[in-house]
């Protein structure tokens, strides 16, 4: 611009100096001082055309370089999130390394446990009251089947395992009556069992005739006195089997024994 300014300054010069000068020059004279001052006018012009391009130039530069700048900056950023994101996943990692350890533990130990629960739980059922002996017995074979199975991973044993003692649980809070041929005096009867949760197990047969209780020391039935257990039992049949409403009942339960 500064170039552009002297340009017009040195052309109307010139022109003042042609007015003055044509009465003492020759028109030769002038025609050389116009051509050497069009010269200059046109190298000027060039150096002007040569330093804008040059500015122009120096913008774009500066332009490029601050969007270079913007993007380094938000590369910054961006790197700053992303190693936090890996240092996060990476204690993730390290967590759940860590629970595989203690899984891993864990499962060497549930192993022998499960095993020792199996094992008192068929200790339990034999020295049980003998109700429901067949598919009692099935289930604690079930059990013990399953630990020898590489492909039953240890937490479904596991649950399989409490499944099983749940069902034994609820054996001591209900009654049931159901029919089963048994021996009462070395002879055998078919009767209606009536069990009390784990307080009382009996028996009646079908015509009401006989009754009996299963001693647990000796492991047999003992005939009781039907004259005083045949309504009782007859009656918590019924009520077993949902027949009559629930109502107090007589029945022989022995004592607990005393620890010595």
């Amino acid at each position: 611009m500064q170039i552009r300014k002297q340009i017009v300054k040195f052309k109307k010069s010139l022109a003042l100096i042609l007015t003055i000068g044509a009465t003492t020059m020759s028109y030769a004279q002038l025609d050389d001082v116009v051509k050497t001052g069009e010269a200059k006018v046109k190298d000027a012009l060039k150096s002007q055309a040569k330093v804008d391009k040059i500015v122009d130039s120096s913008q774009a530069r500066l332009v490029e370089y601050r969007s270079l700048l913007k993007q380094v900056d938000g590369l910054k950023v961006y790197n700053d999130q992303l190693s936090t994101q890996i240092n996060s996943q990476m204690a993730l990692i390290e967590k759940f390394e860590s629970s595989t350890a203690q899984v891993a533990l864990i499962e060497r130990q549930m192993l022998p446990l499960i095993i020792k629960m199996v094992e008192s739980l068929s200790q339990f059922v034999d020295l049980d009251l003998p109700f429901h002996e067949q598919e009692r017995a099935e289930r604690i074979l079930f059990l013990e089947e399953n630990i020898e199975k590489s492909e039953v991973d240890i937490s479904e044993k596991f649950r399989q395992v409490l499944e099983v003692y749940q069902i034994e649980n609820e054996y001591g809070r209900k009654i049931d009556s159901y029919a089963k041929i048994i021996t009462i005096n070395g002879q055998e009867q078919d009767v209606n069992i009536l069990r009390i949760g784990r307080l009382a197990m009996v028996a009646q047969t079908k015509d009401t005739k006989l009754s009996a209780v299963y001693d647990k020391a000796t492991k047999s039935w003992l005939e009781l006195d039907n004259g005083t257990y045949r309504n009782s039992v007859k009656n918590g049949i019924k009520m077993a089997n949902k027949q009559a409403s629930i109502s107090v009942m007589t029945l022989p339960i022995s004592a607990p024994e005393v620890a010595k």
